[in-house]
């Protein structure tokens, strides 16, 4: 059981890792779309950051639920070991 703690606490430091990331790359982001004439040379970088964020959010949206799903299901076996016989 200590192992599969070990797993899911994993599972969660990287969840997080993920979403300090993304909070990196926003801070970094302009959150205005640039159109003028002098800021087109922005739109090609504006494109591959958001590329990136979605990339994130997808991976951390599946982290997340796989986390939620592994901590509940090590809950359940913990509670069904310890359920007197």
């Amino acid at each position: 059981m200590t192992q599969l703690i070990a797993v899911w606490t994993v599972l969660g430091v990287v969840t997080l890792a993920l979403a300090l990331y993304r909070k990196i790359l926003m801070m970094r982001e302009d959150p205005y779309v640039h159109l003028d004439e002098g800021e087109q040379r922005m739109i090609p970088q504006q494109v591959a950051t958001f590329k990136k964020i979605d990339a994130v959010d997808r991976w951390g949206i599946s982290l997340t639920i796989v986390t939620a799903v592994f901590g509940i299901a090590l809950a359940c076996a913990y509670l069904y070991q310890a359920a007197p016989r």
